[in-house]
């Protein structure tokens, strides 16, 4: 069975690292300004990372750290009143991030180390935190079932998300199979897609990850059709300039635009709860 409908679209959003405490404040403030006629239609929660653990390039920008990244954050859910979600990347940091993030979320690469799923599920059972698991580029939608019972050891399946960001196929090249939002909901979690990476061109530009911005909105939108519970987006006011995934961060001021495209095909799609049974 589909986890119970809501009806509310959740939208994680923000900039794909945190560059500077003014420019992440910037962000917030443009969000809530042109999102907030959309609420309570709309659950929204901040996203930005302290660290980009995979970048492609030993130079490239990895964030400002744990704690530095940790006040930037708390900064925005005291001002603005947003949830916060930020990666987390050991064991070790797992109880730190469950300190001050709402939602903590395992990055693809990492979604079938066992320790680290247990560490995320166990630390956001102390604090009643969410664990977000992005599906790797490398699994299909049903083999991700077996994370999720790792994680349901120590967490209710109402606070374990995951998340679709594509496939690989070949070399740079991701696809989005739009069957697996209700394959991954048929384990009793919520699937969200992640918008952003899920266009990637993963290395295509030598040094770093290319990607293919215009395609954002049109799978999107096919996403929240398939069934998607919300989106995950990563906004910059100036993409190219953004110290990562300059490629495929959508931009700041049309921000409010794809939201409501999105919110007005969710509200369409999503009145009847399906089932499907997987082995």
């Amino acid at each position: 069975m589909y986890p119970k409908n809501s009806k509310v679209m959740e939208l994680y959003v923000g900039p794909c690292v945190l560059e500077s405490e003014g420019l992440t404040l910037e962000i917030a403030h443009s969000i809530k300004e042109q999102l907030q006629h959309f609420l309570p239609r709309l659950r929204i929660t901040f996203k930005g990372s302290y660290d980009k653990a995979n970048r492609t390039s030993v130079h490239s920008y990895r964030g400002p750290g744990l704690r530095e990244g940790q006040r930037i954050l708390e900064l925005v859910k005291s001002r603005y009143g947003f949830p916060i979600l930020t990666d987390f990347h050991s064991v070790e940091e797992a109880p730190l991030v469950a300190e001050f993030a709402d939602v903590m979320q395992v990055p693809a690469f990492l979604c079938r180390q066992t320790d680290i799923i247990i560490a995320g599920a166990k630390a956001a059972a102390s604090v009643g935190a969410t664990l977000k698991i992005k599906k790797g580029q490398f699994l299909a939608p049903f083999d991700v079932k077996n994370i999720v019972e790792k994680a349901n050891h120590f967490l209710p399946k109402e606070r374990i998300i995951l998340t679709e960001r594509g496939c690989s196929f070949g070399y740079n090249n991701l696809i989005v199979d739009m069957a697996s939002f209700q394959i991954m909901q048929s384990f009793g979690v919520r699937a969200i897609y992640d918008a952003t990476h899920s266009v990637q061109s993963p290395g295509s530009a030598g040094n770093s990850t290319g990607g293919k911005r215009d395609q954002i909105l049109v799978l999107a939108k096919a996403a929240v059709a398939a069934g998607a519970d919300g989106v995950f987006i990563e906004t910059h006011p100036n993409p190219e300039k953004a110290l990562s995934d300059a490629a495929t961060s959508w931009p700041l001021s049309d921000l409010g635009s794809l939201v409501r495209q999105l919110l007005n095909i969710f509200e369409a799609t999503h009145e009847q709860p399906g089932t499907l049974s997987i082995p």
